[in-house]
């Protein structure tokens, strides 16, 4: 009789990964968008801060559950780092949108809006990962993606703090969007940590 007990906390840890990674790209693509239509999409940060508190509501969630399960589909830890390292994806993307408010950004630049598209990239394969995490089976070529995307976004996040080191720019300008860059930056490198840890737990898994 315990298996059947067992089946729905299963399904409910993966459906909360699967809501988690797409809340991961909703944020990604509204930050995307804001970044291109900015300062004229500026109202989306605050639907990207949603998006944030949604992304806390899901790790708090996760993370409660594994407080009050005896058995868990995979390790505690495991769901635990997942889970948080998830979440550490919306927190920059957030930031990011956030800074573009507080600094009040003129105008957007190419090198952020390059970024910000490799984000969504990033953040699409690691959804795909989510949604089929169940099954532990043909995963590891959205993570080696994702890790040629972190790749991406370094090269692009020196070619953007070269350009605004030498193209003579206000300092209270290089300032502000160095701040930005480095949370852009940010987002993509917490899509990599969530792909180690993904790798982790398939291999425990075979």
């Amino acid at each position: 009789m315990p298996l059947p007990s067992l089946v729905p906390r299963d399904r409910v840890f993966f459906d909360l990964f699967n809501e988690a990674g797409q809340n991961t790209v909703r944020a990604a693509r509204m930050l995307q968008e804001m970044l291109e239509k900015w300062p004229d999409e500026g109202g989306l940060a605050r639907e990207i801060l949603l998006a944030e508190q949604e992304g806390d509501r899901i790790t708090h969630d996760i993370v409660q559950r594994v407080n009050t399960t005896f058995v868990t589909p995979i390790d505690g830890e495991d769901i635990y780092a997942l889970a948080t390292q998830v979440d550490d994806i919306v927190d920059f993307t957030e930031e990011t949108a956030d800074f573009m408010v507080i600094y009040k950004i003129e105008a957007p630049v190419e090198q952020a809006q390059a970024m910000a598209g490799v984000l969504v990239r990033s953040c699409e394969e690691l959804a795909a990962v989510l949604a089929d995490l169940r099954g532990f089976k043909d995963l590891e070529r959205h993570w080696i993606e994702i890790h040629r995307l972190e790749n991406d976004g370094d090269r692009l996040y020196r070619d953007a703090l070269a350009a605004l080191f030498a193209n003579g720019i206000d300092p209270m300008v290089v300032i502000r969007w160095k701040d930005v860059f480095e949370s852009l930056e940010a987002s993509v490198d917490a899509c990599e940590k969530v792909a180690h840890v993904l790798e982790g737990i398939t291999l425990k898994a075979r």
